[in-house]
C-alpha cells in the first residue's frame, strides 16, 4: 500500500501530523549554554530576579550573581524591562534555567570592542594602573592592557628611564590608545597606544594639509636641527624652514638661532598636499629689513658695515643698523689705487664705514665703496647728513626733563 492509499485510509493521520506541525513551529529552539537571549523581567526579589524568556520556564538571576552585580546596574533594573542575558546553564538539577546578566553585558563589550578594532577607532582613556608589563585601562565594563612597548614616551629622553617609573607616572593620565587584539576566551583585551599616535598623526596631518594655505602664519615646535634648515612640528605635521628662510641675515647653521623643543611662529610658503611636504619661513614674520633701510636711508651717504666675505670680485658687508641687510663693495671700489684681491684691503669681520652707491630694492641688491668715503663729490650730501644729525640729537636733547 502506498503512501496516498495510507492517508485515504486514515484520514485522521492527517490532521494529527498537522497539528504536531504546528506545535513544533510554536514550540521554542532549545537553549545552549552561552546563548545571548531577551526577556523581561516579571519579579524581582532580595535572591532572586525571574526573566521570561519564551520557554516553557522561567529563567532565573541568582542571588550569588545578583551580589556581583554592580549596584549602579542593580539598582536600575525594574520589572517589567527587557534585558539581554546568557544562558548559563538550560536546565539544572532544579529544572530551572539559569541565566546571567552581567555575562550578556561582558558579551556586549567584547562584540562592541571588536567593532571598535575593526574600525581603528582611537580611545581616550585614563591609566587605571601598571604593573611590570604595561598599563592597565578600562574599556567599558572590560579590563585592557597596553603592553610597556606600545607606550608612547611623552618627553624626549624619558625611554632611558626604568620602564616601572616610566609606567608609574601615567598612571592617572589621560591615554589615547587602539585595541590590537581582541579574545574573549582568553580574556585578553590589548591596546597600543603607538599605533593611536601615528593614527592620530596620520589624520592630524591630513586634516592640516587640507587646511594650510601660503600666506598663513602658525606657531609650532622645532624637532629636528640640519645643516639645509629646521623641521617644525604644526601640531600634527611637519615642516622645513630651508636655512635661507630662517633670517634676514646670513646664517651659517640653523642652531644659531634656533634649538630643539623651541616654539616659534611661521609662515606658510608653500603647500604640497600630494607629497605631503610644508615649506614654512620664519624671517618672514619678522619685519623686513630691507623694508625698513629703504625708508630711512638714501643713495650716496655713509653708512657703518662689517664685511661678511670675501671674493675674488670684491668684498660683501652687513649694515650694522639693519642686520640682515648686505650690499657688495666691488673689488674696484675698494681703493684709489688697483687691488687684484679684496684681502690686500679688508679682512672678515673688519668693521668700517662705506659710502651707499645705489639701492635696488627690487631685487635686494646694494651697492657700497669703501674708496668714495672721502670723496669731494659726496661733500655737500656729507654736510647735510651731519646736519640733520645734530638737529635730531637737540631736539631729543631738548625733549628731555629738566
Amino acid at each position: 500500500m502506498n503512501r496516498e492509499e495510507a492517508q485515504q485510509d486514515h484520514p485522521e493521520n492527517i490532521s494529527a501530523m498537522a497539528e504536531m506541525g504546528e506545535w513544533l513551529e510554536m514550540s521554542p529552539s532549545p537553549l545552549r549554554r552561552g546563548d545571548i537571549v531577551r526577556g523581561t523581567i516579571v519579579r524581582i526579589t532580595p535572591t532572586e530576579i525571574l526573566v521570561d524568556i519564551g520557554m516553557k520556564a522561567e529563567g532565573v538571576i541568582t542571588g550569588r550573581e545578583l551580589e556581583r552585580m554592580p549596584r549602579e546596574i542593580r539598582e536600575v533594573l525594574r520589572e517589567g524591562d527587557v534585558i539581554q542575558v546568557q544562558v548559563v546553564n538550560p536546565e539544572d538539577r532544579s529544572g530551572n534555567i539559569l541565566l546571567s546578566l552581567q555575562r550578556a553585558l561582558m558579551e556586549e563589550d567584547w562584540q562592541h570592542a571588536r567593532r571598535l578594532m575593526q574600525e581603528e577607532a582611537i580611545l581616550e582613556l585614563t591609566a587605571n594602573g601598571y604593573n611590570k608589563g604595561g598599563l592597565v585601562v578600562k574599556v567599558g565594563r572590560l579590563r585592557g592592557f597596553i603592553p610597556a612597548s606600545h607606550v608612547a614616551p611623552q618627553e624626549a629622553g624619558e625611554e632611558k628611564l626604568p620602564v616601572e617609573q616610566r609606567l608609574k607616572r601615567r598612571v592617572g593620565q589621560r591615554i589615547y590608545a587602539r585595541i590590537i587584539e581582541v579574545d574573549p576566551e582568553a580574556n585578553r583585551l590589548i591596546l597600543s597606544e603607538r599605533v593611536a599616535q601615528q593614527d592620530l598623526r596620520r589624520r592630524q596631518k591630513e586634516e592640516l594639509l587640507a587646511r594650510l594655505e601660503p600666506g598663513m602664519r602658525v606657531k609650532g615646535r622645532v624637532i629636528s636641527l640640519a645643516d639645509f634648515g629646521a623641521f617644525i612640528d604644526l601640531g600634527g605635521a611637519d615642516g622645513l624652514i630651508h636655512i635661507s628662510e630662517l633670517s634676514w641675515h646670513r646664517v651659517s647653521h640653523p642652531r644659531e638661532i634656533l634649538s630643539v623643543g623651541q616654539e616659534i611662529e611661521v609662515e606658510v610658503l608653500s603647500v604640497d598636499r600630494e607629497r605631503k611636504r610644508i615649506a614654512l619661513s620664519r624671517k618672514r614674520v619678522e619685519p623686513d629689513p630691507w623694508q625698513q633701510m629703504v625708508s630711512q636711508l638714501r643713495e650716496g651717504q655713509l653708512v657703518e658695515a662689517v664685511i661678511t666675505r670675501l671674493t675674488n670680485f670684491g668684498a660683501f658687508a652687513a649694515l650694522k643698523e639693519f642686520p640682515g641687510v648686505e650690499g657688495l663693495i666691488h673689488i674696484s671700489e675698494l681703493a684709489e689705487r688697483r687691488v687684484h684681491h679684496p684681502k690686500e684691503v679688508v679682512r672678515e669681520g673688519e668693521e668700517l664705514v662705506v659710502r651707499l652707491l645705489r639701492i635696488d630694492p627690487e631685487n635686494r641688491r646694494l651697492a657700497l665703496s669703501l674708496r668714495r668715503v672721502t670723496s669731494p663729490e659726496y661733500a655737500m650730501l656729507d654736510w647735510e647728513m651731519a646736519r640733520a644729525r645734530l638737529q635730531m640729537s637737540e631736539e631729543k636733547g631738548s625733549e628731555k626733563p629738566t
